[in-house]
């Protein structure tokens, strides 16, 4: 056995096992023991039976007295009772639906159990209820009570009871040889606990102090490879070569003078990094981050009229069809004046669009399109993840420019280099947009390939978004505003966190959880009840290409009212880059089951015209803590500073990209801590400097190979 054995390998996982298993993303051992427990019960105190208050959860050793079970037909269902006896005293003991156990405990035995004392109807009645139990032979060691017990992230059928028996032969096996691959001077310069140690103290740890010594060797090597990767990947890109493209400083200021509107300074200087940039003859690898609304598009469109005025050809890539198509029409009118070809590619559609601009738009077929983009004949092609399939070639493409989709995989863009007829093996320059402010730590770590520029500023018209978050009580006020806001020629949108609507469990009531509210019910609601004399569209994921296009036409139509909608009732589906100028109120149903970042995007779907807008945050939770994270949206200056906060909040797995690193939850956390991700990143840059090919450092290299392979850049 070793770390890439699959799952279903192992003796004791079956068929059924193993698809439960898969569902936790587990199929190899590796992923098992990388599995980390989210939290540790505490049974280490063993309480005499005399002393087990009611309320106390409490872990008791004793000798089972007696054992039986009992069916009850009225509430259809199994009751296992026992009483268990110590030298102190003796107490009752109860499970349900587990009628096993009359067979599993035996008169006589000894016995753990760890769970809840719960009062009885009577005096001196109170029994444990549903305990965790385990029997212990002369040679056994205790893992589910009796110590401090790890709670995994489980799925239906697959508890943390049977994760832990699996667990315990897999380490106790990879104990005897579990191979370091840190060098031993980072391991002895940072006083890291042994990677084996590490991984038995974080699922059987002898103490609370050994699991944070544990959890930071795990940390501080997984944050250490992140490093690694991203520095390796900016010297393997600084040694390959690109096309030049010299600026065209006449075309530019043209370009500038073109504009109905004047540019930021933000905008300027990221114009001018992002230009010189692409006139060096190494590849550009940058991120351009700006708020919602600062820009982006404009400053991108600028290095792309001066690439295609070069002679050279630009690939656009958006991450819906919705976005590639508004796209299109956006940056039909910014260069307008410049008689360019432009060409519209997406995935689903037999006809797709060309322009020369001078002229209407015409629709060909994808084969003329395509034929060409390979002849060079298009210009600036515009599309989702349709323009990296293989039938897709450009003829000198220097020039790749990515919205939202920053960690654009390495496998993609060599797939675009290699679509290109250019026989030099130079490869594209690259621009990805993002308006998810990405946090210190992880413009140092996950994005550390990347060159930064920022556009934190806003255009000087545009009025800052009114945002309040909406009592139940408050909710009718919202409506009439709203309504307010449609008679003076505004537009609403309302988001809701689901599509359908689901029925709330049993268990889900009882921790008090709040139904969720689903866009299909939310529409006929508002339809026909709140707003019946306004026109109401609905869009949403599992809609057709077709009918998002046709909902989002008639939602952005200026004309009669017959042919348009006055509230739009969506998913998050609008989160990136939909752009409707007439909006100017943002209702969003179930905020408090958004990140922060998310609510920051939704909430920049209005406020993009010269409009007062206004954002309402609608939430049934009681909760404080949910309470004091939607303030933050409203005391945030600009979503920079709301991306730290989401971060502290929600951790970073909740941004763009960053869950598909595959990496641990708890290396996740640790990058909240910017002094952890900055000696890391240093320990990383040293040992590159010292030894660029790793040659010296075998099991180091295999390691990053295997940390390259799991990682998926998409």
């Amino acid at each position: 056995m070793n770390l890439f054995t699959p799952i279903e390998k192992l003796p004791r996982v079956g068929p059924q096992t193993q698809k439960k298993m898969q569902r936790l993303g587990i199929k190899t051992v590796r992923d098992l023991i990388f599995h980390f427990p989210n939290r540790y019960e505490d049974f280490s105190n063993i309480t005499p039976i005399s002393k087990a208050g009611v309320g106390e959860t409490v872990c008791i050793k004793g000798k089972v007295l007696e054992i039986k079970t009992i069916r009850t037909w009225k509430r259809r269902m199994f009751i296992t009772q026992a009483v268990i006896e110590d030298e102190t005293g003796a107490i009752k003991v109860t499970w349900f639906n587990q009628p096993y156990l009359t067979k599993t405990l035996k008169k006589g035995e000894p016995v753990y159990l760890a769970g809840k004392i719960t009062p009885g109807k009577g005096k001196n009645s109170s029994y444990l209820s549903n305990p965790v139990y385990e029997k212990m032979g002369p040679e056994a060691g205790l893992i589910h009570t009796g110590r401090l017990v790890p709670i995994y992230p489980e799925t239906r059928g697959l508890s943390s009871r049977m994760l832990r028996w699996l667990l315990l032969p897999v380490l106790t096996e990879l104990k005897k040889d579990t191979t370091e691959t840190l060098p031993d001077n980072i391991i002895s310069e940072f006083k890291l606990f042994p990677l084996g140690r590490s991984l038995w103290q974080i699922h059987f740890p002898d103490s609370i102090q050994m699991v944070e010594r544990a959890r930071e060797r795990i940390s501080f090597e997984e944050l250490f490879y992140i490093s690694l990767f991203v520095l390796r990947e900016r010297r393997r890109l600084a040694k390959e070569s690109a096309i030049p493209i010299s600026m065209n400083l006449p075309l530019i200021q043209r370009f500038v003078k073109s504009l109905s509107f004047k540019l930021t300074d933000a905008q300027r200087k990221s114009a001018w990094q992002i230009l010189k940039d692409i006139e060096k003859p190494r590849p550009m690898n940058r991120l351009l981050e700006g708020d919602v609304g600062s820009g982006k598009t404009v400053v991108a469109m600028m290095a792309a009229l001066n690439a295609i005025k070069a002679g050279y050809q630009v690939a656009f890539m958006a991450p819906t069809e919705i976005l590639a198509k508004q796209h299109f029409e956006s940056v039909a009118k910014l260069l307008n004046p410049f008689n360019l070809d432009i060409g519209l590619l997406t995935g689903k559609e037999d006809k797709f669009k060309s322009k020369k601009l001078k002229n209407d738009v015409i629709e060909v077929s994808r084969m003329k399109l395509v034929d060409k983009s390979k002849k060079g004949e298009i210009n600036l092609l515009i599309g989702t993840h349709a323009l990296i399939q293989d039938t897709v070639k450009f003829k000198n493409l220097a020039l790749v420019i990515l919205d939202e989709q920053h960690r654009f995989g390495v496998e993609q863009r060599a797939k675009l280099c290699q679509q290109s007829k250019n026989t030099s093996r130079l490869i594209p320059h690259l621009l990805s947009m993002t308006a998810t402010p990405i946090p210190r730590t992880l413009a140092l770590t996950i994005y550390g390939d990347l060159d930064l520029s920022l556009i934190d500023e806003l255009p000087k018209n545009r009025k800052k978004i009114i945002t309040e978050i909406v009592d139940p009580k408050e909710r009718k006020k919202a409506y009439d505003f709203a309504k307010q806001q449609v008679k003076t020629g505004r537009k609403i949108f309302v988001i809701c966190p689901r599509i359908e609507e689901r029925e709330i469990t049993e268990s889900e009531e009882a921790l008090g959880l709040i139904e969720v509210k689903a866009v299909k019910k939310e529409y006929e609601k508002l339809s026909k009840e709140i707003f019946p004399d306004l026109k109401v569209g609905m869009l949403h994921g599992k809609m057709t290409t077709k009918e998002k296009e046709r909902t989002m036409k008639t939602f952005r139509n200026d004309h009669a009212r017959k042919e348009r909608f006055d509230i739009l009732v969506s998913t998050s589906v609008v989160e990136v880059g939909i752009d409707v100028p007439d909006a100017t109120v943002m209702l969003i149903e179930g905020a408090d089951r958004f990140g922060l970042a998310q609510l920051h995007q939704l909430r920049g779907r209005v406020g993009r015209s010269d409009y007062q807008s206004y954002c309402f945050l609608f939430t049934e939770s009681p909760s404080k803590k949910t309470r004091q994270r939607l303030k933050a949206l409203i005391t945030a200056e600009n979503g920079f500073e709301l991306a730290e906060k989401d971060l502290a909040i929600r951790g970073p797995g909740e941004f763009s990209g960053t869950k598909q690193w595959g990496v641990p939850d708890i290396a996740m956390a640790s990058l909240k801590d910017i002094a952890l991700v900055e000696k890391t990143r240093n320990a990383a840059k040293e040992l590159l400097e010292e030894n660029p090919g790793l040659k010296k450092y075998p099991a180091l290299l295999a390691r990053l190979k295997e940390f390259n392979q799991r990682i998926h850049l998409e």
